[in-house]
């Protein structure tokens, strides 16, 4: 297996411990009416994780031995991670969308979910982020990733891309922004070829700003 490989959510949970450990994590997403300088549409709004390591990623861990499912893992880590904001939340098996295994630099299957919110909701769960159990150590803190992009081209998506992320987060990513339709796909491969071409250089100010 020279990377990590897709495989159904069946066959996955056939690779099972002590040879293979399974980490579960999950995109949190709301519609946004709300605009950037009162001109770009935001559409939605994705959290996604700054990580102890500096990487970003997705809130979610490593399923234990005492958890019941995946999904029981998943929320016992939501909430660790997130805090009092998500007692409200339940992440199920309906919520999957994909699952991968890798081998290097060990035995992993990471699964991969999403979950629509209201802003409202998603709201309440970035005002308690702070008051998480990992806050300050496993968790440094929520962002927002921007769904559009700038007149230049670069800045917005594209730049956001060319961050360091974890494992495969930044596939799961895109993945899941073009399957739940929260970028339009045309906008979206526009992004990824920016991010691609390395691009990400500073933006020559916020008035020239637009959509694609």
């Amino acid at each position: 297996m020279s990377g990590p490989r897709p495989l159904p959510r069946e066959e996955a949970l056939l690779l099972g411990p002590p040879q293979w450990r399974h980490a579960c994590h999950a995109l949190l997403y709301a519609p946004c009416p709300h605009r950037l300088f009162g001109k770009i549409p935001l559409r939605f709004a994705v959290l996604m994780q700054m990580r102890f390591d500096g990487r970003l990623g997705f809130p979610g861990g490593f399923v234990d031995p005492q958890d019941a499912s995946l999904e029981a893992g998943l929320n016992r880590e939501l909430r660790e991670e997130l805090g009092p904001g998500v007692a409200f939340l339940h992440v199920d098996e309906g919520d999957h969308v994909s699952s991968h295994a890798s081998e290097k630099p060990q035995r992993v299957v990471a699964h991969f979910y999403a979950k629509r919110l209201s802003l409202e909701q998603l709201r309440t769960i970035e005002d308690h982020a702070t008051h998480a159990k990992d806050h300050g150590l496993e968790a440094m803190g929520l962002v927002r990733v921007p769904l559009y992009t700038l007149r230049d081209g670069v800045g917005g998506l594209p730049a956001f891309l060319n961050n360091n992320f974890v494992s495969i987060a930044r596939d799961q990513l895109v993945h899941a922004l073009e399957t739940l339709e929260l970028v339009p796909r045309e906008h979206l491969q526009k992004a990824v070829v920016a991010a691609q071409k390395c691009l990400c250089v500073p933006s020559a100010g916020t008035s020239s700003s637009r959509v694609l």
